[in-house]
């Protein structure tokens, strides 16, 4: 009687645990350089990232299949996939020859397509952010209030917002870190848009984690700054994300109507209006 008591008492408490948590997860990544003492000509923009996983999903498929891929591609499972180093063929992506990194490419973007997961960005153009009164914030702030912001309405729309979500990125360095966190804690405090404490939690990790959602966050944001900067050139990576976007029509608007909601530029183009 006693042992099934004790049993029932810890059920109920793992429970309770559970049920602090929302159902997802985020993993963060940005491209570019935040500052804006020098502005890179030739990639004018700082990209934040956000990949929004269901828990459940991302345990019972998305890791699963990125080690399939893993030891598909490699024999082994210990090969962080960075997108830098797969665009410059340098580290384990050193490809035998053109046929070798097409295929490679294409099980990658396989991958991706196949996953499911949330994208919700923020691209500030550095270039026109130094014409304006505000040349003097910070882009990763600017970005990552935008973005914040969105997640909460999107945690709104599943019925999640009142429980506590975390956020995963990567350590950048004690100083950067810190300044970050800072920022975090007082957006989600109430200093945002809709006026609103945000239960989120930052979770910083070491860059030689081999985090699935990490490394994927770091394949998908440079694809949109770039997209976002030269929305003409051909971009296939940033096409099969389109339909990733959080978006005003919901799952019968998959693809389109993300501009300004999954996916926001900042200072805006003329042609998009604020919400």
């Amino acid at each position: 009687m006693g042992s099934g008591c004790q049993q029932l008492e810890l059920f109920e408490s793992r429970e309770a645990v559970s049920n602090r948590f929302s159902d997802f997860i985020v993993y963060v990544d940005e491209s570019g350089d935040h500052g804006l003492k020098t502005v890179d000509q030739n990639y004018p923009v700082f990209a934040l990232a956000f990949c929004v996983f269901h828990k459940k999903h991302y345990c019972q498929k998305v890791v699963p299949a990125l080690q399939e891929f893993k030891f598909r591609q490699f024999g082994h499972d210990l090969v962080v996939l960075h997108e830098l180093e797969i665009r410059k063929e340098s580290g384990p992506f050193k490809f035998s020859n053109r046929e070798a990194k097409l295929r490679f490419i294409e099980d990658l973007s396989r991958l991706i397509t196949i996953n499911n997961f949330v994208l919700i960005s923020c691209v500030i153009r550095k270039d026109r952010l130094l014409n304006q009164s505000a040349a003097t914030d910070n882009p990763y702030h600017l970005a990552l209030s935008f973005c914040l912001e969105t997640l909460a309405e999107f945690l709104m729309e599943k019925n999640q917002f009142h429980l506590q979500t975390h956020l995963v990125v990567e350590c950048r360095g004690k100083k950067e870190d810190t300044q970050l966190e800072l920022e975090f804690r007082r957006i989600c405090d109430g200093f945002n848009r809709l006026e609103l404490k945000m239960p989120f939690e930052i979770v910083f990790a070491d860059k030689r984690v081999n985090s699935a959602g990490l490394q994927l966050a770091d394949l998908v944001a440079r694809p949109i700054g770039l997209g976002v900067l030269k929305p003409d050139q051909k971009n296939r990576a940033f096409e099969l994300l389109k339909s990733k976007f959080f978006c005003s029509g919901g799952r019968n608007k998959v693809g389109v109507g993300f501009e300004g909601w999954g996916l926001k530029i900042y200072p805006a183009p003329e042609s998009e209006k604020p919400r």
